[in-house]
């Protein structure tokens, strides 16, 4: 029995360590990874050190920028920098600059509706002056911001193409122009081509572009009607010869991968001049994302400060902007006397009380400060500004510290801040200010109605 339980006793102490010996075997192999024997498996990574950052962790701060919609950076042929799998769609411009800022709202949103990423070129200085240098778009606009809000890509002309390079690059575009009026018989014509070294060979639209038919005084097509020679089968059923290119002749109908268009001011799509409209899709989808950049914002800043005497330690108090146009309408008052085209003072004024009132019945607002901008040169009109106890931006020195484009693009900034907004009606720049105003600071407005004497009375 003794014996017996003995045999018993060592046989279990065996197992024991057996089992002993077969766990440490396990949890050696476990810690230190696979057995030297398989090859199939592959050992992990090194861990990484606490204070390095994976690239997938930091969020892309421009998902929809040229390193994804361009081969590289600017090259000195266009085409070299397009992706086979993206299509693309570009135009010019040939207006004073609010205008253009119109023409670039339709192509982005033209982009849109063709499934195409619209190159943006630059703006050029048909209001400053010709012999000052073209401006980028994206030195205005905040074109990543754009992008963003948008949630597609939008490119500037200097990220495809080396804008210094002197190569001249072929291509074919649509001529709108030829279809819409009947003065000129060629396309509408911009200095940008040349800017860019592009000769194209233009290939004419065909007539039912036109949203007025056979109407001389009007200019305006659709955005769908031009957007279906987007597509192949209307693209192909409606091409005609080519007018051959100015510089190296040569004949080329419309490209397909870098869609273009001579002149996209005059497109809307229900009406002519309709971006003043709520309904407006170009400012809807397109017109309202466009804010201004934060450089360009800044130095506003300083000039508000400047007019209404804040000092950098305080807040910019609550604004009315105004907007006085004058001096380049007045080839439209037939003659009239200016005192009797233009609203008066006195006019603009009352619009103003308007506003004021209007802010403090809907949101309990008293706001007396008002900024007012205009293009008028008279310096006894901007004496009256100021006995009315208005403010101004002092231009003085504008263009010496920042240059010829600055006084336009910081009074458009000023516009846009006003908690109000007056402007002169039939004014685009006035149109747009309103725009920016109702929807980035749920700001009232009024336009003051003018070309006869009494026009606004109400």
């Amino acid at each position: 029995m003794g014996d017996a339980f003995g045999l018993a006793r060592r046989r279990s102490l065996f197992f024991l360590l057996v089992l002993v010996v077969l766990t440490s075997v396990f949890l050696v192999s476990t810690e230190h990874g696979p057995s030297s024997v398989s090859h199939e498996t592959t050992p992990p990574p090194p861990a990484r050190p606490a204070t390095e950052v994976s690239r997938v962790d930091i969020p892309d701060p421009d998902p929809f920028g040229p390193r994804h919609t361009l081969l590289g950076p600017p090259k000195a042929f266009f085409r070299d920098n397009l992706l086979p799998q993206h299509k693309y769609i570009t135009s010019w411009l040939s207006a004073g600059w609010t205008n253009d800022v119109y023409t670039y709202i339709n192509l982005i949103y033209l982009g849109l509706i063709t499934d195409r990423i619209p190159v943006v070129p630059m703006f050029i200085p048909s209001h400053v002056g010709g012999h000052v240098p073209p401006i980028p778009f994206g030195e205005v606009f905040d074109v990543p911001r754009l992008r963003n809000l948008l949630g597609t890509s939008v490119l500037e002309w200097r990220d495809v193409k080396d804008v210094a390079s002197p190569e001249i690059d072929d291509i074919g575009c649509w001529n709108i122009w030829e279809s819409v009026q009947y003065r000129e018989a060629f396309p509408r014509r911009s200095r940008i081509p040349d800017d860019l070294n592009l000769d194209i060979s233009y290939t004419k639209t065909p007539d039912w572009i036109k949203m007025i038919p056979n109407y001389e005084h009007d200019q305006h097509v659709s955005f769908w009607s031009i957007a279906t020679l987007a597509f192949p089968r209307t693209r192909e059923a409606n091409l005609v010869p080519p007018r051959p290119s100015p510089k190296h002749n040569v004949s080329l109908p419309p490209d397909e991968h870098m869609l273009c268009y001579d002149y996209l001011y005059y497109v809307s799509a229900h009406q002519p001049f309709e971006m003043e409209y709520d309904y407006s899709p170009a400012w809807r989808y397109v017109g309202t994302h466009m804010h201004f950049t934060p450089a360009l914002e800044k130095i506003a800043d300083t000039y508000i400060r400047q007019a209404l005497g804040v000092p950098d330690s305080m807040q910019i108090p609550p604004f009315i902007s105004v907007h006085v146009r004058r001096l380049d309408f007045q080839v439209w008052c037939g003659g009239l006397p200016i005192d009797e085209c233009f609203a008066s003072n006195q006019v603009i004024e009352r619009r103003v009380r308007e506003v004021q009132d209007e802010l403090l019945e809907r949101s309990g607002l008293k706001v007396p400060h008002v900024i007012v901008t205009s293009d008028e040169r008279n310096s006894s009109w901007w004496d009256d500004i100021t006995r009315q106890g208005w403010f101004f931006p002092d231009h003085a020195e504008t263009k010496s510290l920042y240059g010829d484009w600055y006084p336009v693009l910081i009074d458009a900034v000023i516009q846009s801040r006003g908690v109000g907004f007056v402007g002169t009606d039939r004014s685009t720049m006035s149109i747009i200010a309103a725009r920016r105003a109702q929807d980035w600071n749920k700001a009232p407005y009024r336009l003051v109605k003018w070309g006869m004497k009494g026009a606004d009375d109400h």
